[in-house]
């Protein structure tokens, strides 16, 4: 396929679709690459974004047309540079490898804008970060941050198979080097030293256990992290963890989300929501058969959102008033619902009356 046959026109993206270009392809270790992207003309103002969030990508297919994909970014928004995703190839993973052996300078890639809560409150906050493979990417976007916005101290925890596959190495060791005094790195080398324990991650961890954690990495990594900062006795609500579930659908592909709302207004069992977005208030008719995105989406609201699968968080929103159920949740835990939060791409009224909101 050339580069020719995925170069969408902006006036042909709808909706929060928006347009990049890549601009430099760095081979970071021999089965990951970083992707630089630059937005095209008229859609910078798309890509403001907060370390950790991630992006959307659309990647072509033969057989399906495009499959879309989440990777996050391991730029900081202080940089002012390039956006930029790293990938790595994963056992027939279509996307990551699709990537990996395709991406060229100069090709352009339909995205959606940068979405998801894996983000510090603050940059000032003492941080303790664990990642594990790729899973460095967003971790290694708020390290940065902190270090040049914040006033905190941070600790990383970074588990790879063997020296050769560490991400970013050489990047880390300089920050180190430039921050001796705030930035504490630590590797963990399954060649080694063995997976991780429990017990092990639990012991690095010790003196750092009261700080905010955040956590990326394979999904055993990630649990194992967890149940260590648990033995800690960790607040839950202060260990992060990031969590990405294969798609099945596309956010890409054009539906029928606003025929699908006349006819469920028609059938007369709606609710009422009140919904505060980017400062704007808006009150719409909600049918109890469709989710709040697509009311939103079919209102001409440009609300985010990515996989309309429940399985990403960039569609979150939090309940004020009133009541909704989901049909599923991938990525929200009890303490996120017990604080009203919510998934509107699979949000469905159960009170006559809701109100939402974003910020």
């Amino acid at each position: 396929m050339t580069v020719t046959d995925i170069e969408p026109e902006p006036a042909q993206l709808a909706g929060g679709i928006a347009s990049v270009r890549i601009v430099r392809v760095v081979r970071e270790t021999d089965d990951a690459v970083s992707l630089e992207l630059a937005p095209v003309d008229g859609h910078a103002g798309r890509f403001d974004y907060k370390p950790g969030q991630f992006l959307t990508l659309r990647i072509p297919s033969e057989r399906t047309g495009s499959v879309s994909r989440c990777y996050s970014l391991s730029s900081a928004p202080h940089e002012d540079g390039p956006l930029k995703v790293t990938v790595k190839r994963t056992f027939e993973g279509y996307g990551s490898n699709w990537l990996c052996d395709n991406a060229v300078e100069g090709m352009s890639l339909d995205v959606l804008p940068p979405a998801g809560l894996f983000t510090p409150g603050s940059l000032d906050s003492d941080l303790l970060l664990f990642g594990g493979g790729s899973g460095i990417t967003p971790v290694l976007s708020i390290l940065k941050s902190a270090l040049a916005q914040g006033s905190g101290h941070v600790t990383l925890i970074y588990a790879n198979q063997h020296e050769n596959s560490v991400i970013f190495a050489a990047e880390l060791a300089e920050l180190a080097a430039a921050h001796p005094d705030r930035l504490l790195v630590l590797h963990w080398l399954q060649s080694v030293q063995g997976l991780p324990s429990v017990e092990q991650l639990a012991a690095l961890a010790k003196p750092w256990a009261a700080r905010e954690a955040f956590v990326c990495g394979p999904g055993p990594f990630m649990d194992a992290v967890s149940a260590a900062m648990a033995s800690l006795g960790a607040d839950r609500k202060r260990v992060h963890v990031e969590k990405f579930v294969s798609l099945s659908g596309n956010p890409f592909e054009t539906d029928s989300t606003a025929v699908d709302l006349e006819a469920a207004e028609i059938e007369g069992d709606n609710a009422t929501v009140a919904v505060e977005l980017d400062g704007e208030n808006h009150e719409l008719t909600w049918p109890r058969s469709r989710t709040l995105l697509d009311v939103l989406l079919a209102e001409g609201i440009e609300a985010p959102f990515s996989c309309k699968e429940g399985a990403c968080s960039a569609c979150v929103c939090r309940v004020v008033s009133g009541a909704v159920t989901m049909r599923r949740n991938e990525v929200l835990e009890d303490d996120d619902l017990a604080d009203g939060y919510v998934l509107a791409c699979q949000a469905v009224p159960v009170t006559d009356d809701v109100s939402v909101t974003y910020s």
